[in-house]
């Protein structure tokens, strides 16, 4: 039984090379732009600080968190967390990035549909992401097969969807950014193109997180088959 559960290992390889790709591509390119310093000289904090106040979303702090690229915004304490990096940089790359978090926080005021979906199916695809495999592993084990593999199965449905659910929210909010960097003229043509393939390079990350999840339910599948 648990042959049957290592086996169709090869369906992940796409997703497996395409997230190599995509975790060597965001490190480079945001390696690359973190040396370019922005004319403005802003940094990234100030510059959230100001599409915030400017698009009229209130009551959203700006905060440094520990790591490198783990900036994100936290939709339940409606805060908006930049790496140090971001946090304190004046670079192409900070600004960016503190713009596309800024862009979720403008999201989550506007009601933005599929961002206001994606939270909704959190707590669901956070359990299902991982349990949902484990359950399917239980079934083959113990011999049960069918209704476990199914409840794992339709578990981890759920974070299928929140992982594609990721995709829109993440090109709107990189959307958002570049025109808002654009429209308020806080980078030039040529640094605005270096922001947008700092963003697009972590935009690839998602996308492979998305296909390795669509993969992993498709072998799931075909377990269940078998």
């Amino acid at each position: 039984m648990i042959g049957i559960y290592f086996s169709y290992w090869w369906v992940l390889i796409p997703a497996i090379v395409l997230g190599l790709i995509a975790q060597s591509s965001v490190r480079s390119t945001y390696a690359k732009y973190r040396e370019v310093r922005s004319a403005r000289g802003i940094t990234g904090a100030e510059m959230a600080r100001r599409i915030l106040s400017g698009h009229g979303v209130e009551g959203v702090p700006v905060e440094q968190v520990a790591g490198e690229l783990s900036d994100h915004y936290d939709p339940r304490s409606r805060t908006l967390r930049l790496s140090r990096g971001v946090y304190a940089g004046a670079s192409v790359a900070a600004l960016g990035i503190a713009a596309h978090e800024a862009g979720h926080a403008i999201q989550h005021a506007r009601a933005y549909a599929p961002l206001a979906l994606r939270n909704t199916v959190y707590p669901v695809a956070r359990f299902g992401s991982n349990l949902g495999p484990i359950i399917v592993f239980g079934g083959l084990l113990l011999g049960i097969g069918e209704p476990l593999i199914s409840i794992g199965i339709v578990l981890f449905s759920v974070a299928v969807a929140f992982s594609l659910l990721t995709l829109p929210v993440e090109f709107n909010a990189s959307s958002r950014a570049l025109a808002i960097l654009s429209q308020d003229r806080y980078l030039s043509e040529d640094e605005l193109q270096g922001a947008r393939k700092v963003l697009n390079a972590a935009a690839l990350t998602y996308v492979a997180a998305a296909l390795a999840s669509v993969l992993t339910l498709v072998r799931l599948l075909m377990l269940r088959r078998r």
